[in-house]
This record gives structure tokens, C-alpha cells and sequence, in this order.
């Protein structure tokens, strides 16, 4: 049996009980995986609501534009809905969001406009601002407002709420769940308590959103703003779907305990998610281990995971830019200097020349037992040879023996500072050559030591037995 449109896939996501994470408490808990919807989040639940709420109310006509400022996620939603019902769509985002979330609603045909991040929502600058105006400039479009939208919260009551209800056959006794717009927590929360008034609802917050100290306070506090960097979840603004009197508790987690709690779940549950997954998991384990004494095997712990970690390719999962804001921790930390300081130490890079003959190079390391030199002329590192490199010459031309090593030899071992971390250095490694030239200590600019992946190797196995 086929569906009849792309539309008719959305929702019925799984209900997966997670293997590791939470195992320390008596309940059972449990994962909403909405990467399992065709445009990869929970967002495309309030897309085609949104979208056939404006078509039943007259507000959206044939061949329309949909305009709607979002961090991505409900772009995508709102641009499947577009093209199964032929319309035209143009979104605003911000400058904070990953590059795969723009180029994903491009690729469904959308025209995307980014905007800074750090100006006020009222700014004629903000992603908010510049949607409203083009929706008023704009003829015959329709401008959704996520935040305010009374569809978007109905959608989760229609539908993520009654999934749970039946998936978990009416022991949920818990839900997770992060807030943007407030409409996945509100309106999940709204039908859940009112099949069984003893669910507790659980939000959770990153730092430098207003939500959780509104919660608890009943006051907007724009000193509780700022910058942070996990997408797609906590607000500057009150949404007006965010309804708190449907909230028990509130948490509220950090950027680095986000990104590394994001990357836990890929590796230890296989669950390739997104930054707003990695907060809710991590808040829901620290409100569980807070609430410890509160918890029976009878507990049924929901947590909502919105989206696909394909959305953050170039940011979570890139170890160089969780290391460039503070999330990665390496462990062994160790950097070229420390696997130098142990090894055996050489009195001096052995080299070649460029007038040398392949043949004394070929006896210089049979001599020294080492599988490239780096080939040096005046002090200065002008190329490198390497076993590999000289076997497949010999193989192609038997007499290469006798010519100089200027017209064999490879481009010169990279040069590193004994400062680098061997984080930084792998992929290096991984080359060709497969060693590196390391500036020495002293003031001599032309003396090296050298560092290849055996070194490397012997490193990390001594590190290693050391840990153990």
C-alpha cells in the first residue's frame, strides 16, 4: 500500500528505549525519534498544519508564498507541504545556524535569507522583522508565525501526543522536552494531562534563553539573554504556544554539556541526532538524578529528540569546531612535544640532498632503518622521500637508481610546532608521507626533529597502559 503523497509520512515516528543512557535509574526510558519524518524533524508535523489551517481560512490562495523566519527545521517542514500542494516559499534564519540547515532548504527550492543573530527580535534586522515586512510586501503570501500559530501546538495534540499515549499504552509518566516556539511541549503536554493528570511535564532549557526563569519567576528578564550556540531551541521572545502552566519542572543545560551529550547518543545509542537532542537528554538525566528518590521501575521516562545530526555535519560533529569553542575534550591530552620528550631520542634529522642519487638515499635509510628522510639543501626542507615513493619509481624504471633525488622526490614533510595537539595532527599523518618535521627547541630555524605514525602509535599505547 503507497501513500498518496510525501505528506502522508509524517508522524508515527518510533518510540526507541534507549541501551546505556539512563540505565542507572529503575525506570524505563524511552526516545522520540523524529529524524524518522520525511524532512528529518519534529517541525514537519507543524509544516502541513500550518500550511492547511492558511488554505481552510482562506489565508493561503493558489500559487502563493509562504514566508517564515526559522533555524531550519521548520523551513524544511513548511517547504515539503509547499511543494505537495504547489507553492512558493521564502525563509529567513540567522547567521547562527549550521550551513547544512540553509543549503537543505535550498535544496527543496527555497529562497533563504540570513540574518544576524545577535540584534534584538525587534530589530529591522532580525529574522523575525525581515519576515513580517516581506510578507506585507509581498502579494498573495502568507506569513505562518510559528511562534504564535495556534496550529503549531494543535498538530503536537493531534498527533505527537496521542503517538505517545498509545506507543507507551498509557504508562508515560514523564515527557522531556525542549522549547523554541513552545509547540511540541505544549501541545503534547496538553493531551498527555488530559488522558492522565499525573504526567509530569519536564522542559528544558539552554543558558541564555528566558523560558526557564520565566517558569520559575513569572517574569521576563532580559539579563537572562545572551549569546549560545545549540540551535533551534530556547527563546529571546515569549511565544505565545508556550503555555508554562502546562510545565512541573524546568532544567536548564550548558552548550558543551549539549554538544558532548549530542555526540554520546550517536556512539552509544546510535541515535545520529541533533543539538536540541543532546540538551534534552542531557537535561532529562540530570532531573532523573536529581528526582532519583522519586523514580520506580513503574516510571516511564519520554524524551523528545526533534532532529537529524546531519543537520550539524560542519558544527557538532566536526572535532575541529567543538574544539574551537571549548566542547572537545581529548583524552589523552597529548601533543607533539610530549610523545618527542619519551621516544628515543635522535641526535639529528637524518637527511638527503637533492644531488644525491636515488641509490644514496636508498643505502642512507636501509643504513638508518627509517622509511622516508626529508630532503634538505641549504638548510632548507625542499622535498621528501619515502619508501612507497621510491619502490613504485624502481618498479617503473629498474635503472632509476642512478638519478638524482631532485627528479624523484615528493613534496616536503609537513612542518609542525612541538606545541600541536595530536588531535590536529592525525589527518596529517594519515598523508602520503606519513610524518611530519617538527620544529626543535633552540634557535636554529633549519633544525628539526621528525615524527612519523609508528612514533605516534607508540604514544598513544604507552598513554594508554598508563590510563589503565
Amino acid at each position: 500500500m503507497w501513500s498518496a503523497s510525501i505528506l502522508d509520512t509524517i508522524g508515527n515516528t518510533p518510540l526507541v528505549r534507549l541501551q546505556t543512557m539512563g540505565r542507572e535509574f529503575p525506570c524505563t526510558v524511552l526516545a522520540k525519534v523524529e529524524f524518522f519524518n520525511p524532512g528529518g524533524s519534529v517541525k514537519d508535523r507543524i509544516g502541513v498544519a500550518m500550511i492547511e489551517d492558511a488554505e481552510a481560512k482562506g489565508l493561503l490562495k493558489p500559487g502563493g508564498t509562504i514566508i517564515e523566519g526559522t533555524s531550519g527545521n521548520t523551513g524544511a517542514g513548511l517547504a515539503i507541504a509547499a511543494i505537495a500542494k504547489g507553492y512558493r516559499c521564502i525563509f529567513t534564519t540567522t547567521d547562527k545556524q549550521s550551513p547544512e540547515k540553509v543549503d537543505v532548504l535550498r535544496a527543496f527550492g527555497a529562497e533563504v535569507i540570513v540574518c544576524p543573530t545577535n540584534v534584538a527580535p525587534t530589530d529591522p534586522r532580525s529574522y523575525y522583522s525581515v519576515a513580517e515586512r516581506l510578507s506585507k510586501e509581498i502579494p498573495n503570501s502568507f506569513y505562518p508565525n510559528q511562534y504564535d500559530h495556534p496550529a503549531n501546538a494543535e498538530a503536537h495534540y493531534q498527533t505527537t501526543g496521542p503517538e505517545l499515549w498509545e506507543q507507551t499504552e498509557g504508562r508515560i509518566t514523564h515527557f522531556v522536552a525542549g522549547a523554541g516556539t513552545g509547540g511540541t511541549i505544549s501541545g503534547t503536554a496538553r493531551y498527555l494531562k488530559e488522558q492522565n493528570p499525573d504526567v509530569q511535564v519536564i522542559g528544558v532549557d539552554p543558558y541564555g534563553s528566558v523560558y526557564a526563569e520565566y517558569w520559575r519567576t513569572g517574569e521576563f528578564k532580559e539579563s537572562e539573554i545572551y549569546p549560545y550556540a545549540t540551535e533551534g531551541v530556547g527563546e529571546d521572545i515569549l511565544a505565545k504556544n508556550m503555555d508554562f502552566s502546562l510545565v512541573d519542572d524546568y532544567v536548564q543545560v550548558d552548550d558543551k554539556t549539549t554538544m558532548q551529550m549530542t555526540r554520546r547518543l550517536a556512539r552509544e545509542e546510535g541515535l545520529f541526532i541533533g543539538q536540541s537532542c543532546g540538551m534534552a537528554m542531557a537535561g532529562a538525566l540530570d532531573w532523573m538524578d536529581a528526582n532519583r528518590d522519586r523514580l520506580t521501575e513503574d516510571d516511564v521516562v519520554v524524551v523528545m529528540l526533534p532532529d537529524s545530526g546531519f543537520r550539524y555535519l560542519s558544527k557538532t560533529y566536526d572535532d575541529e569546531w567543538m574544539r574551537r569553542n571549548g566542547f572537545l575534550e581529548t583524552t589523552p591530552s597529548l601533543t607533539v612535544h610530549d610523545v618527542l620528550a619519551v621516544r628515543p631520542r635522535h641526535e639529528a634529522v637524518i637527511g638527503v640532498t637533492p644531488d644525491d642519487t636515488l641509490a644514496a638515499a636508498i643505502e642512507t635509510m636501509t643504513a638508518h632503518g627509517i622509511s622516508q628522510v626529508p630532503v634538505l639543501e641549504h638548510g632548507e626542507v625542499v622535498g621528501s622521500l619515502n619508501e612507497r615513493g621510491v619502490l613504485n619509481r624502481l618498479i617503473e624504471a629498474p635503472d632509476a637508481r642512478d638519478e638524482a633525488v631532485r627528479e624523484v622526490m615528493g613534496a616536503p614533510l609537513p612542518i609542525v610546532e612541538a606545541g600541536v595537539h595530536l588531535d590536529d595532527l592525525t589527518a596529517t599523518l594519515d598523508g602520503e608521507a606519513g610524518a611530519v618535521l617538527v620544529r626543535a627547541d633552540g634557535d636554529d630555524p633549519a633544525a628539526f626533529d621528525i615524527l612519523t605514525r609508528s612514533d605516534l602509535i607508540s604514544a598513544l599505547a604507552r598513554a594508554g597502559r598508563q590510563r589503565g
